[in-house]
Parts: C-alpha cells; sequence; structure tokens
C-alpha cells in the first residue's frame, strides 16, 4: 500500500499530466466555450502540481520533472476525433470524479500529519476537482455522451455474445467456417434489433415514469400540499434520509409549492430513437470481429483462434482507453473484459462438444 510521500508524488505527476493535456486539448478544439474552459483547467491543474510539489519540497522529497502519458493523449484525441466532444466530457468527468475521491481520502487519513495551511488547501483542491467534474457532467448533457455508455455496452454485448455463438459452432461445424460465419451474422442481427428495441423501451419508459411522477406531485401539491409534503417524506427516507432530516427537508420542499417538483423527479435528456441506434449499430459493429475469420478460413478449426485472438485485442483496447480516460486500474479492467469475454467463449465450446456428441449434428 502507497504511503503519505508516494501518493504526494503520484499526485503531482497526476497534476502535471493533466495540466499539459488540457493546454493541448484546447490548442485543438474548436468550440470556443470549451475551447476557453480547457485553458482555464490548465491553469489551475498546473497550480494544483505547483501545490503537490511543494508539498514533498518541504519534507526534503527530490521532486523528478513528471512526464506526460502519450497513451493518454492520443486516447483522448482519438475519442475526440472519432466520437465527439461528448465522449471526452463523459470520460474526463470519470477521472475527475477518481481525482476527488482519492484526494478526499488523503485528507481524510493523514490530516493529522499535514499544516492547517496544507488542510485548507487539499480542501481548495477538492473544490477545484468537484467544479471540474460538474463542468464536464454539462457538457456530457450538452454533446448527449449518456450515449457513449450505449456504445461501450451495445459493442461490448455484441463481441462477447457472437464470440460465444461462434466458438460454440465451431465445435460443431468444425468444415464449415462460412456456415459459422453466416449463422453469427443472422445471431448478431437479431442481437442488435433486441438490443436497440431493449434500449428504445427502458429509455421510454423511464422517461414517461418520470412524466408520470412529475404530474402525480403537481396535483397532489394544488390538492393537498399536506399529503404532498408526507409523500416528499417517504421517497427521502426511501432513499436512506434520516427521518428528523427527511422531515426538515419536505418542510422546506413543501413550501415551495411546484418549484420543487423538478428537485423530486429525474430531468432525463435522453432521447429513446438516438439511444436504440447507438445500441443497435455499436454490437453491430462488436459483431464483425469474431465473425470475419469465418469467412477468410478454409476451416472452423483454423478460424477459431484467429476470431478469439481478434475479439479478445478489441476487448483490451476497449478496456485500455476506458481505464486510462477514468482513472480505473488498466491492469483490471482489461482483465476484468477479457477473461469474462473469454470465459464464456471458452463455455460455449465446450457446450457446442457436448451438443455435437450427443446429437452428432456435424455429420448431418
Amino acid at each position: 500500500m502507497e504511503g503519505m510521500i508516494e501518493l504526494a508524488m503520484r499526485f503531482y505527476g497526476d497534476e502535471y499530466s493533466d495540466s499539459v493535456l488540457y493546454a493541448k486539448l484546447s490548442k485543438t478544439e474548436k468550440d470556443k466555450g470549451i475551447k476557453e474552459e480547457f485553458l482555464r483547467l490548465s491553469q489551475i491543474e498546473s497550480e494544483h502540481a505547483k501545490f503537490w510539489h511543494g508539498f514533498l519540497k518541504a519534507r526534503g522529497v527530490e521532486v523528478k520533472k513528471s512526464g506526460v502519458s502519450r497513451i493518454h493523449e492520443l486516447s483522448v484525441r482519438v475519442l475526440r476525433k472519432l466520437l465527439g466532444p461528448g465522449a471526452v466530457a463523459s470520460l474526463l468527468e470519470l477521472g475527475e470524479r477518481s481525482a476527488v475521491q482519492k484526494y478526499f481520502r488523503y485528507l481524510t487519513e493523514y490530516s493529522d500529519r499535514l499544516s492547517s495551511d496544507e488542510v485548507e488547501k487539499l480542501k481548495e483542491v477538492i473544490l477545484d476537482e468537484l467544479e471540474h467534474e460538474q463542468f464536464f457532467r454539462e457538457n456530457k448533457k450538452r454533446f448527449h455522451a449518456e450515449n457513449i455508455r450505449d456504445i461501450i455496452l451495445g459493442m461490448n454485448d455484441g463481441l462477447v455474445e457472437i464470440l460465444g455463438a461462434v466458438t460454440g459452432l465451431s465445435a460443431v461445424y468444425t468444415t464449415a467456417p462460412k456456415l459459422v460465419g453466416i449463422s453469427g451474422v443472422i445471431v448478431g442481427v437479431a442481437g442488435s434489433l433486441s438490443m436497440g428495441i431493449g434500449a428504445f423501451i427502458s429509455v421510454r419508459s423511464q422517461r414517461q415514469v418520470n412524466e408520470a411522477l412529475r404530474e402525480r406531485m403537481k396535483v397532489l401539491f394544488k390538492i393537498s400540499p399536506e399529503r404532498a409534503k408526507v409523500e416528499i417524506k417517504e421517497r427521502l427516507m426511501e432513499s436512506g434520509v434520516p427521518e428528523e432530516v427527511a422531515e426538515n427537508t419536505a418542510e422546506e420542499l413543501a413550501k415551495r409549492g411546484e418549484g420543487a417538483v423538478g428537485l423530486l423527479t429525474q430531468e432525463g435528456n435522453e432521447d429513446e430513437v438516438r439511444s436504440a441506434l447507438y445500441t443497435g449499430l455499436a454490437y453491430l459493429l462488436g459483431v464483425i470481429f469474431p465473425v470475419l475469420p469465418y469467412f477468410l478460413a478454409p476451416t472452423s478449426t483454423v478460424a477459431l483462434p484467429f476470431s478469439i485472438l481478434l475479439a479478445g485485442t478489441v476487448l483490451a483496447i476497449v478496456a485500455t482507453l476506458v481505464s486510462i480516460l477514468s482513472g480505473i486500474s488498466m491492469k483490471s479492467k482489461i482483465m476484468e473484459m477479457v477473461t469474462t469475454g473469454l470465459g464464456a467463449a471458452f463455455l460455449s465450446y465446450l457446450f457446442g462438444r457436448l451438443m455435437e456428441s450427443v446429437f452428432h449434428v456435424s455429420a448431418l
């Protein structure tokens, strides 16, 4: 486990890298508002880096100039080109959220070893990071970056599910790779439609539930403000708020009348059609990688390792991008996505072998 000094050195490196990254992003960003904000964030992160530099110097630690991750910078640039500013805002928001959590743990654990000035400065740093997170959250909504989630989940599902399908079929139709490939495409198209329809219904249903709740609360405030206050209190308590706090909060919200309705219901700006398209098309994109080798190889036995290799590589790339930009451990994220995907493929292959031995399908 890292100690106080080791963590401070890592924080310095992270802040310095973020300062350089935001400065470079500001030079290439076309949106004027985001360009100016990136430049402002770069200056603030530079101040944070100076704080950690001085923090370490005060403790007699020699601070080496921190390097900037070219992979991190390249990943952000590629995502900006491919998916737009919403993707960058969405994933950088995760990074800022991670920084807030790390700094808060540091402040909690080592507060007795920090000077009063250092405690106050670290609180200011945390507040800055919270403000950064809010900026990225607002831009994520502005550029509909909620669909980045649909793309990642859709592509991951397409990869894993179709890899499992073609792997299982490979154990049955060892000499008919095109049959396996065509079957994979058919299953992939059906899965894409299913995922798209599921996303459509999910987003639409959630919006309808929120709208119905808003209308219900409006009626309650008009007909019986006291009953509205009771319902507010019940909802707060269901979410884990202590009864006394819920009582006082409900009292204050009830005074606002209909103006409090927006605070009680989630304002979703997701579009069900766009969500369905993103999810379905991303699923189809994931289908391509495990299926492609079966249209090129002479046998399913030859195609299988290439299919697994290609799908595993793409899963690793997706996991790497997510981990680099979100502050999650790269190793653990890659292991998680690759092992679950390939594990499902292995089990599917065993099941295919079982079906072949029971029904002798390949002999038909």
